[in-house]
């Protein structure tokens, strides 16, 4: 039987095994001739949200199931206020989530923004890595 810290590490490294896909498809597709925006943006989202999870596992701190990164963010400053006041930049991404990847609910992106979302997935896995320097080392 593995010991909790085990588990819990495996259970975090899951995490941002997920959050590492989703911000290296980002990078892929924005780095395409044709770039597909809306969906890079949904993936620099996605993979802002599963940092963020990641972080929350690790701290054994209970989240809802949200897409909400400005909610992820207010649950991190009860134990980090610091790491959520530098993140705070990335609520912007929380409706590329859902409201991007269907029509007529927002415009498309440009590609400035969707560089800027991806900006933002690096960002946060800097920092996120960054809180977590002690546990484990940069993927």
């Amino acid at each position: 039987m593995m010991p909790p810290d085990e588990i819990r590490r495996q259970f975090l490294m899951e995490w941002l095994t997920k959050a590492h896909e989703d911000r290296e498809v980002a990078h892929y597709l924005l780095d395409t001739e044709v770039p597909y925006l809306g969906i890079i943006g949904f993936h620099a989202q996605q993979a802002v949200e599963k940092y963020l999870k990641a972080y929350l596992v690790w701290k054994q701190v209970e989240f809802p199931k949200t897409h909400n990164i400005e909610q992820l963010l207010d649950i991190i400053a009860t134990c980090n206020s610091s790491l959520a006041l530098s993140l705070h930049q990335a609520i912007i991404l929380t409706d590329y989530a859902v409201e991007a990847r269907y029509p007529g609910n927002l415009p498309e992106l440009t590609p400035k923004e969707a560089a800027g979302a991806v900006g933002l997935a690096d960002m946060t896995y800097a920092e996120v890595m960054d809180a977590l320097k002690d546990i484990i080392t940069p993927c």
